[in-house]
């Protein structure tokens, strides 16, 4: 299998933000710019393998998708790889950029450029994308492909939500080890099956800033116009009109020119009559000299004018070095603005290096100016490597049986206040959960990052709200506490958590008073269900304990939940309804039909407003075979749709309650359609009763008897199969309730059934709980249960079955799917 990390650019300029991910050890596949001056820089650094990788075109020209799709396709077949790691887009930015004093009614199609990015990732679909853009780029207008502008922000999350968790942040990457100021839009988005790993994740991380003097200061001054460093060709004197030179020999650190005192050192016009004439400054930026004790400022294309902003060096009186800006904004030494190399260029003569600048400086100048700085991409590329390996369980076993982590808490303990500065909180997290003695015993399982992502993605913004007071009632580790406290980053969060394990909260206390030391935590070791609180949430978040509870316990005797299910998530979410506001929890999907929940669902759906229910499928819990949905609700008011958010098939829809809560069927149902509802009304429903055998076990069964007992691999439509050496009989059936069917005119149907199909029991024949035995309350033929093969009612009843692979045994909820044709 191949190891190859690959990405593919578009709107790449120079390639300069992608250099990070090639430093990373990434291929590129393709790369697409319109210039073909900017590509020449890429095609230096060497960025594709191939030739036919270098993508010269409008992105708008189908020709031009069309050529990075041929390359994607000969990667498939010539490199070993099955899918593209990441695609990376940086659309122009000038229709909404607040540098561009000159916009045009031409911008809202210039913003569309964005569309193809995201059409193409819809059509890709990489397992991680990044878009990077100016600040005010999400609430853009751009026109969609039905023609309608819309803000892009709406525009990605209309073609590309379904498929991806997605991460929206304006931050500025001098707080992310970036040297200079550079506020911008960053979205990242990881597709939804890909195992523990979230858009946080590969995010770069918080760095300490440095300011200019740390970063430029001991870089040769540069006196005299025209210079030329000996050392290093690019590191020049820019020349200009010499008329200006006292206006900037005259302006002080960290001042504009336009602050000069007399006048004939502010910038200026001489009129005809000899009358000096200030020019405009349109912004505080124009003519300003930096300070050496200041983060440098943003670096913008024309970095090669005084009258640009914040351009002039902090003591010499020009603008900065093209090596200066390649320091600010972290381009590496290594790459190449030319096929000459640095040392040759080095060894030119005065008069050939002008020559060479004069030629290459704007173009390098430019690039430079609309880049994404290197290093953020870096750290995005060694983030998707780091976490890959923190989201491997075999790594996270690896850890676990080397420092014998599972034999005491004590040991445990340890490595955890030891490793504190050597693995991620992610890691820890897992070791510690993975290791937990008391993990099955307590149905503790590890909530992966995607499904934590996805459920907290689903929660209100709540930007009113200056305090926001949260409750994790099930922590274990707290896996969803770090999602929780990036949402809700700007406000004050007070996080109650709350655990029946002394010893992980004692670890968890460990971990959060090491990672999240400013974020206050209060730790409860207590039962939650015996929990005493006055406090009204605004957020309970978590994954609580699904299994079996003690009909004789506390909770049945003080009659204190509705429920008449046995199962703990259920006390859970009614406690959870209690005192909270918004309450977020992974539960078993078997809650969307089971009878069981019957009674729990009627109360959620007359109390509460179900917010978001998001399919999980079976992508939860490691190695755990149970499908899961994330339950989203509301307990204050009402509201008439819900979004289904689905793992399951891709995708995110808006629909009315009336289309999820269906009366008739008494279930949730997620993914009904027109087609769904056109079959309905072909049916006729409540025409079976139905009994399924709980006693026959193997010691029931021989090899032959005069009783055969089916099983669910027998049931065949309208037929029973012979199956060698699975095919099993019994001499005793006397003391089985399955007797009274005994040569009886019953319907035979598989339990747990991807295939749905019907026969009559024949005579002489029993069945195991596999098969469940239907009784006709109507007349009943063949031609009826030929029906239930075909496929039309397939589909309509896994719709029904929401599209489940294990939720779906036959109860008194889901026979009511099984309908008789009206033949119309």
């Amino acid at each position: 299998m191949s190891t190859k990390l690959t990405y593919i650019s578009l709107f790449s300029s120079a390639g300069i933000g992608c250099y990070g991910f090639k430093q990373q050890g990434f291929e590129c596949i393709a790369t697409n710019e319109l210039l073909e001056k900017r590509m020449s820089i890429q095609k230096y650094n060497h960025k594709c393998k191939y030739e036919t990788g270098y993508i010269i075109g409008d992105i708008e020209n189908s020709d031009t998708q069309d050529r990075i799709l041929s390359e994607l396709d000969f990667w498939y077949k010539n490199e070993n790889i099955k899918e593209l790691d990441i695609l990376v887009a940086t659309p122009p930015c000038q229709g909404m950029s607040v540098a561009n004093h000159k916009k045009t009614d031409n911008e809202i199609k210039r913003n569309s450029l964005i569309l193809q990015s995201i059409l193409l990732t819809k059509k890709i679909q990489p397992k991680y994308f990044v878009f990077e853009n100016v600040r005010a780029f999400l609430k853009t207008l751009c026109a969609d492909i039905d023609g309608v502008d819309k803000s892009i922000e709406v525009v990605i999350k209309t073609h590309l939500e379904s498929i991806y968790n997605i991460e929206y942040k304006i931050i500025n990457f001098k707080e992310y080890g970036v040297p200079s100021s550079r506020t911008r839009t960053l979205i990242v988005g990881v597709r939804k099956n890909i195992y523990d790993i979230s858009p946080l994740d590969l995010f770069p991380k918080e760095e300490s800033q440095k300011i200019l003097k740390e970063v430029i200061g001991d870089f040769p001054s540069l006196k005299n116009m025209g210079d030329i460093s000996d050392k290093d060709i690019y590191h020049f004197y820019r020349s200009y009109d010499r008329r200006m030179l006292p206006w900037i020999e005259k302006t002080k650190e960290g001042y504009s020119a336009f602050d000069n005192e007399l006048l004939e050192y502010k910038p200026h016009k001489i009129g005809k009559d000899g009358e000096i004439i200030l020019n405009q400054n349109k912004n505080g930026d124009k003519y300003k000299r930096n300070s050496w004790d200041a983060i440098a400022p943003c670096i913008h294309t024309r970095n090669d004018i005084l009258a640009s902003q914040s351009t002039i060096h902090p003591s010499d009186s020009r603008v900065f070095s093209i090596r200066e800006l390649m320091i600010i904004m972290s381009i590496p030494n290594s790459f190449q603005w030319s096929d000459i190399s640095e040392n040759r260029l080095n060894n030119f003569s005065l008069i050939e290096k002008r020559a060479y600048l004069k030629t290459n400086e704007l173009n390098i100048r430019h690039s430079i100016g609309e880049a994404v700085p290197t290093y953020i991409f870096n750290q995005i590329a060694k983030n998707i490597i780091n976490v890959t390996n923190e989201s491997s369980i075999n790594n996270v076993k690896k850890i676990i049986n080397e420092n014998e982590l599972d034999k005491s808490f004590k040991t445990l303990k340890d490595f955890v206040l030891r490793s504190l500065d050597i693995y991620s909180f992610k890691t820890l997290s897992k070791i510690i959960e993975f290791s937990n003695a008391q993990r099955t015993l307590l149905s503790a399982y590890y909530t992966p990052s995607n499904i934590v992502h996805n459920i907290v993605s689903h929660l209100p913004k709540l930007k009113t709200k200056k305090e926001i007071y949260v409750l994790e009632p099930s922590v274990g580790i707290g896996n969803f506490l770090p999602s929780i406290i990036d949402k809700y980053a700007n406000q004050n969060l007070i996080i109650d958590v709350i655990d029946i394990d002394s010893d992980m909260i004692e670890l968890l206390s460990i971990l959060f008073d090491h990672f999240y030391p400013n974020v206050k935590i209060n730790y409860i070791n207590s039962n939650f269900l015996l929990f005493n609180s006055d406090n009204k949430y605004d957020i309970v978040i978590g994954n609580p304990p699904y299994g079996k509870s003690d009909k004789d316990n506390l909770f049945f005797k003080k009659n204190m939940y509705n429920t008449m299910s046995c199962n703990i998530f259920t006390f859970f979410i009614e406690k959870a309804k209690s005192l909270g506001k918004h309450v977020a929890f992974v539960i078993p999907k078997s809650f969307l039909s089971s009878p069981e929940y019957d009674k729990t669902r009627e109360l959620l759906e007359r109390d509460t407003s179900i917010l978001s229910i998001c399919d999980y499928g079976e992508k939860s819990f490691y190695n755990v075979k149970i499908e899961t949905i994330g339950l989203i609700f509301y307990t204050e008011k009402k509201e008439n749709t819900i979004v289904i958010d689905s793992f399951v098939n891709k995708s995110l829809n808006i629909k009315h309650y009336s289309k999820i809560f269906d009366k008739e069927f008494n279930m949730w149902l997620l993914y009904t359609d027109d087609f769904f509802y056109l079959v309905k009304q072909k049916l006729e429903f409540d025409i079976f009763n139905f009994y399924r055998d709980r006693q026959i076990t193997k010691k029931h069964t021989k090899n032959l008897g005069k009783y055969r007992i089916l099983k669910s691999r027998n049931i065949d439509n309208l037929s029973i199969k012979d199956i060698p050496d699975y095919d099993s009989y019994t001499d005793e059936i006397e003391n089985l309730s399955v007797k009274k069917y005994l040569n009886t005119n019953s319907v035979l149907i598989p339990n747990l059934s991807y295939n749905p199909r019907a026969c009559f029991l024949p005579k002489n024949m029993i069945t195991d709980g596999s098969v469940a035995i239907l009784t006709p309350v109507v007349d009943i033929t063949e031609k009826d249960l030929e029906y239930f093969s075909t496929d039309e009612f397939k589909t309509f009843y896994m719709i029904g079955r929401n599209h489940s692979k294990r939720s779906l045994n036959i109860d008194r909820n889901s026979i009511r799917l099984w309908g008789k044709y009206v033949r119309l």
